[in-house]
């Protein structure tokens, strides 16, 4: 192996390593978010004499293996499984087109079932579906 072999592939690993501010940017949230998930030791990172520098591979893993309320399980199960048809607050809103507050109001008067499961509300398709129909899509009575 000669040494611009060598010096080819040095320059190939370090341009796979990224700053603190650019993993931020890939990740689209704060530079002090990537900081503190160093600091937990969920990302791994190096620091030169003042600088951190992160690895693309272990921001992938970072990125895959960061938490998530979609991820969430409960009894063994996920909570929000859409092939099972269970939705969250939020992806119920977001199905729906309108704000969470409006779901956490129908379910709070009773327009919409949803169920509890640990700290988390859970609606059905078919309550989602019976919401809408009976309540969302209704027109108004002209009289």
């Amino acid at each position: 192996m000669n040494s611009d072999t060598a010096w080819g592939q040095g320059q190939k690993d370090s341009a796979k390593v990224v700053s603190i501010t650019e993993a931020a940017r890939i990740n689209n949230v704060t530079r002090q978010a990537i900081y503190v998930a160093i600091k937990q030791k969920k990302l791994k990172a190096t620091k030169d004499s003042t600088r951190w520098t992160i690895h693309l591979d272990d921001l992938e893993e970072y990125r895959k293996n960061k938490y998530s309320r979609t991820k969430s399980m409960f009894d063994g199960e996920l909570l929000f499984d859409s092939r099972k048809g269970y939705y969250s607050v939020n992806q119920t809103a977001k199905l729906l087109g309108v704000p969470a507050q409006k779901i956490y109001y129908a379910t709070r008067v009773g327009l919409m079932k949803a169920h509890r499961k640990g700290a988390a509300w859970v609606i059905h398709t078919d309550d989602i579906k019976n919401y809408q129909e009976n309540y969302l899509n209704r027109r108004p009575k002209v009289g």
